[in-house]
């Protein structure tokens, strides 16, 4: 089983959850088992302005552990990570991070504060 760890910024209690990537999707939000699919299938709160379609950044999230184990990021997913708040060499969008590896071992952290791009630009 792959498992993440989720720590976060504001204080509130870590998560662990273990699942199977191979079952994935396992809801409807991000590509199909991307962190914000395992996190929100699992009762983990991830805010996800739009939809989990790469088109804002407030599912940033740092990877302290298993960067390696994710698949590279995209150009589309750099460019809006260029704006999240916090930005560091292992950030991600939960959206897009997907967890192949059955036996994957990942650590996040939700940064305390994120930027919903598409109310920052006037969109819907």
């Amino acid at each position: 089983m792959a498992r993440i760890r989720v720590l976060f910024e504001s204080g509130e209690p870590e998560r662990v959850i273990e699942f199977d990537p191979r079952k994935a999707p396992f809801q409807h939000d991000g590509r199909p088992g991307s962190i914000l699919d395992v996190l929100l299938a699992h009762g983990v709160p991830l805010e996800h302005a739009c939809g989990g379609n790469c088109a804002c950044t407030t599912c940033h999230v740092v990877v302290k552990q298993g960067f390696q184990e994710l698949p590279p990021s995209e150009e589309e997913e750099d460019d809006l990570l260029d704006k999240a708040p916090g930005l560091t060499p292992t950030s991600r969008l939960g959206c897009q991070a997907v967890i192949e590896d059955p036996e994957a071992e990942i650590v996040i952290v939700v940064p305390r504060y994120t930027i919903n791009q598409i109310s920052a630009h006037g969109g819907s």
